[in-house]
């Protein structure tokens, strides 16, 4: 089924295609996709607003296929669950990454190691030719480390330690990291349930 991804981040770009590779997605971009302002209330909300926006964006193309978003975020314990839904707008607008992954591990400098637990959430929206929509959720449960490890990955990635495998996501190959991530869990839950349904 083709299926067009509403995002302009390439690494999340990436991952999906990765992760969704060999699944009934035929996963393609629309390069005239324009990105919608996210709202702060819910990650479902968020993901089908991207998800709805390119729909109705291809349909005035003439083009008519399904349409895949995500949203996803860190939560972490000991700031109440912030940045959530706002990860991508932690420490301002216009932070860098790095601006935001110093900001984080500033706030939290004097918090004790058994109290900075945290995850990362994805939900990820389907919306198929026919209208119908389709939502899934994934979580990954870790710890906010106390600096930065590994290039590798984005966003959170190099401060978000992964206690089943002993470091952060960072540290991880692509390809393992999408074996345990938690837009892993999200994809396999959306494929699981794209089977009852559609």
């Amino acid at each position: 089924m083709k299926t067009f991804v509403a995002t302009k981040n390439s690494g999340k770009l990436a991952e999906i295609e990765a992760i969704l590779a060999g699944s009934p997605l035929e996963l393609q971009t629309y390069p005239q996709y324009v990105d919608v302002i996210e709202g702060e209330a819910s990650y479902v909300d968020n993901a089908l607003l991207k998800a709805r926006a390119l729909r109705r964006q291809l349909h005035d193309a003439g083009i008519s296929a399904a349409v895949l978003a995500d949203d996803s975020g860190i939560e972490v314990d000991a700031m109440d669950g912030r940045p959530g839904v706002l990860s991508a707008r932690y420490a301002g607008v216009d932070a860098s990454w790095e601006q935001r992954l110093f900001s984080m591990l500033a706030e939290l400098r004097n918090t004790p190691d058994g109290a900075r637990g945290g995850r990362f959430v994805c939900v990820m929206a389907l919306v198929l030719p026919n209208g119908r929509e389709i939502t899934a959720r994934g979580i990954v449960e870790g710890t906010i480390a106390r600096e930065v490890h590994g290039g590798s990955g984005f966003g959170y990635d190099p401060i978000f330690f992964y206690p089943p495998l002993a470091c952060t996501f960072g540290e991880l190959t692509p390809q393992r990291k999408n074996e345990v991530s938690h837009r892993r869990r999200a994809a396999d839950a959306l494929l699981a349930s794209m089977q009852t349904r559609v």
